[in-house]
């Protein structure tokens, strides 16, 4: 892999550029053609030079005097020339920062939306710091080179006017421009292919520490009870320890690269000087063409390092440009059909001889068929690791089914338009998610139907209403992060009240209320039985499930038997064994 991003790396880095330029041409154009005019315009200003001093100066110090006239009429060119400058230096740089920002700004929008689309089964597969990463760090460094390009393509621009007015003002002091441009670009090239591995390794460390960092981040709580501060320090302390070799591998080279760009310039005006001397005593130039050559060359050197900006840039652009794309190419998408459910009414769910299996591994589910009825609510029940939460996932399509078919109302869940089906399911998780926003705009979500009366009456459903009326500003409370201002019940019904808001049809709880006492789940359920909604949750108390009309036993990802509580608990000794390990639990 290194060695193909070596001996590559510039065209797969121009290829960058080449679709920046298309994605964003009217920029660039604008930011080139100031770029383009500064160059011209740093050529003219070299040749005012030289004739002012060899057609003003000399005879000045040979005359002992200078005409006012003359001397004024040079002031007002340098002057133009220099306004004329700055309003092509502001072209530039307006074009290339607006080019530069709206690219990155896209991209951030094009991976924060493939984040979305992609199943969770993708999600499971990255670190949450690596995807930070590829929308922040990644999408930075793709169009890096975007700022100094335009002043890279001014340079070629002003490279090759200077060339040809090196030949018309004297071949010999030509050449030297004819062999030092080359070797300019030779050295970039030379530069471009070590740097390439460089970059390509820092770039990746940079996703890795932010990975490491954001765990750590996460698992603060559980770093600090466990005592485990001095081992997570060592082990981030790893990881940053190789990103700095990196980035100082980086900045070796380039420290090396830097003086030779800057040294290639003086050279050539050294040059200049010796052969310019050598062809004023032969009478092939003037003073003045001499010293508008030998000044070309000294202002050449820092418009030129811009060809080695863009240059340097390009490891790191490649590097990032192909993480980005890695996410926006990523497949697993689930299609939508076209179809359509009923309007209002409690929904019918179908699973029909389901089989999945998460990647590669063995199958966690095996000839599933049970059916929730509609306005019913039925209970799943079985051990850890027996399907539940997977049977929770297909029954609002987080994932798609390996083998059988999963249907509300009759229509299969691949056949429905994705907006259908966000509007007649709702699934509540095991671990809620609370935003870091207020009350109302957690359970509300912008939605258009979700009015305050409406926030209300999902809290009252959710059991949440009478600590939310307590809170300091109610519904205009701020959570915090994460919630972390409420206690875990609390963000158990902030997240039900979630759901509810958006009055599904079918509401899938996966094991949602664990961290609200038993008292307040029994309300909780037995609201949601008279809500109006088919319901399908995850339970382990025994109040729970003797409140489900009907339960689906389920045992190393097959349904053993289905049957009310009671019929349950008097033909299934497995479902009696587990149940009463749960009550003993409870207690």
């Amino acid at each position: 892999m290194s060695g193909r991003a070596s001996n590559d790396v510039l065209g797969r880095g121009l290829r960058v550029l080449g679709h920046a330029i298309r994605t964003e041409p009217r920029l660039f154009v604008i930011s080139a053609i100031g770029s383009s005019f500064f160059g011209l315009l740093i050529i003219a200003n070299s040749y005012v030079v030289g004739y002012v001093i060899g057609h003003v100066v000399v005879p000045a110090f040979a005359a002992g005097r200078v005409g006012n006239g003359q001397l004024a009429l040079i002031v007002a060119v340098l002057l133009g020339i220099s306004g004329l400058r700055v309003a092509s230096i502001f072209a530039r740089r307006l074009g290339a920062g607006f080019m530069q920002f709206r690219l990155q700004a896209r991209y951030r929008r094009a991976v924060t939306r493939r984040y979305l689309s992609l199943p969770p089964a993708w999600h499971q597969r990255h670190a949450t710091g690596t995807l930070l990463s590829n929308a922040s760090s990644d999408v930075e460094a793709a169009f890096a080179p975007i700022a100094p390009m335009p002043f890279a393509v001014g340079t070629i621009v002003m490279i090759v006017a200077a060339v040809i007015s090196l030949f018309v003002t004297d071949w010999v002091l030509a050449m030297v421009g004819v062999a030092l441009f080359p070797a300019l670009f030779a050295l970039n090239l030379a530069y471009s292919r070590r740097m390439s591995p460089r970059q390509i390794h820092a770039q990746r460390m940079r996703a890795k520490v932010s990975a490491v960092a954001h765990e750590s981040f996460d698992g603060a709580l559980v770093v600090k009870t466990m005592g485990r501060e001095a081992d997570e320090s060592r082990r981030f302390g790893v990881f940053v320890t190789e990103l700095r070799d990196a980035l100082i591998s980086v900045g070796r080279l380039r420290g090396i690269f830097d003086p030779l760009m800057d040294s290639l310039p003086s050279i050539g005006t050294l040059a200049v000087l010796l052969l310019g001397t050598w062809r004023l005593q032969q009478g092939a130039v003037s003073v003045a063409e001499l010293v508008s050559v030998a000044f070309l060359f000294t202002v050449l050197a820092f418009p030129v390092r811009a060809i080695g900006w863009v240059v340097g840039e390009l490891p790191r652009s490649v590097a990032g440009w192909e993480r980005v794309q890695a996410v926006l190419s990523a497949e697993g998408d689930l299609s939508y059909g076209e179809s359509a459910l009923p309007d209002a009414g409690p929904a019918e769910l179908r699973f029909e001889q389901v089989d999945y299996r998460y990647a590669a591994g063995p199958t966690v589910l095996h000839d599933v068929t049970f059916t929730v009825p509609a306005g019913k609510t039925v209970a799943l029940v079985g051990a850890t690791g027996s399907g539940k939460s997977t049977i929770a996932a297909l029954a609002t399509r987080l994932v798609d089914p390996e083998a059988g078919s999963v249907a509300i109302d009759g229509v299969k869940l691949p056949d429905l338009a994705g907006a259908a089906l966000a509007e007649a399911t709702a699934l509540v998780p095991q671990i809620p998610f609370v935003f870091d926003d207020t009350v109302r705009g957690n359970v509300a979500l912008d939605r258009p139907r979700a009015g305050d009366d409406e926030v209300w009456a999902a809290l009252r459903l959710a059991q949440a209403d009478r600590f939310v009326g307590e809170l300091p500003d109610q519904l205009d409370t701020a959570v915090g992060e994460r919630g972390t201002s409420l206690s875990g019940g609390q963000r158990q019904r902030i997240t039900l009240a979630r759901a509810l808001a958006g009055r599904p049809r079918l509401l899938v709880l996966d094991d949602a209320t664990s961290a609200v006492d038993p008292r307040v789940e029994a309300a909780i359920l037995d609201a949601l039985r008279h809500a109006g909604t088919s319901i399908l949750v995850v339970a382990y108390r025994r109040a729970t499930i003797a409140l489900a009309d009907e339960v689906v036993f389920l045992q190393q990802g097959r349904v053993v038997a289905t049957g009310t509580h009671t019929e349950l608990m008097a033909t299934q000794p497995g479902y009696l064994d587990l149940v009463t390990a749960y009550e003993k639990d409870e207690r």
